[in-house]
């Protein structure tokens, strides 16, 4: 299963890297929302701190929404959807994989610019560490049930709308939780319950939706 779950990420970052528009698109448009917010109202630094916990997780929940329709759109297109199924490995297993690989195509990334927007937003140190963990454990959880949407809008033409109006509700603990915890750090306040909580969201998401997943997969297809 391992060798399994290395090969479909390898497949999926060496496609990746050949489209490059795939992986810089939701990247650009973080980096927009990020840098257009203290163009709009003002380099003032403790108004920037003040909002930055939403300007931050929103723009993060609408890269990942822009990035998830070719999660498997391309696979079901093309017919390697149905080869998945018909391997001896467990759908579910390739599923996980796949998910992994597109949190380190788009989740990834955004951990890396991080400094970035502390520069941009003008934020101390403790909560650019709260920003930068909330993204560690709420970023994987975006892919994971996004995942899930995208699985059972795959057969359908124009899904885009559809999937949005699925995923959405699902983000909302995770946008909740994750902007509690940034506020508490820039307030100066322990923010440990707010990352386990996220915490506990990952661990559930990648344990349940690989299943849940699958599953839709199956039923798009037939």
């Amino acid at each position: 299963m391992l060798t399994s779950m290395t090969t479909v990420i390898r497949r999926e970052l060496l496609i990746a890297f050949r489209r490059k528009a795939d992986i810089l698109n939701p990247l650009w448009f973080f980096i927009i929302v990020i840098t257009l917010f203290p163009l709009s109202i003002g380099p003032e630094p403790n108004l920037l701190a003040r909002i930055a916990a939403g300007i931050v997780w929103v723009a993060a929940l609408l890269s990942a929404l822009l990035s998830l329709e070719r999660l498997f759109r391309d696979d079901f297109s093309d017919g390697s959807l149905e080869q998945m199924m018909l391997m001896p490995t467990p759908l579910s297993v390739l599923v996980l994989a796949k998910v992994v690989a597109h949190w380190l195509l788009t989740g990834l990334p955004l951990i890396i610019i991080s400094p970035l927007l502390a520069i941009l937003l003008s934020l101390d140190f403790n909560t650019w560490l709260a920003i930068v963990l909330t993204l560690l454990l709420g970023t994987p959880t975006l892919s994971f049930l996004g995942g899930v949407g995208v699985a059972l809008t795959v057969g359908l033409q124009k899904g885009g709308v559809l999937l949005s109006l699925l995923i959405l509700p699902l983000y909302i603990p995770v946008l909740i939780f994750a902007t509690s915890a940034i506020d508490a750090a820039s307030l100066g306040m322990a923010y440990n319950g707010q990352l386990a909580i996220l915490g506990a969201l990952l661990m559930g998401s990648a344990t349940l939706t690989p299943f849940a997943i699958s599953s839709a997969l199956r039923v798009s297809v037939q």
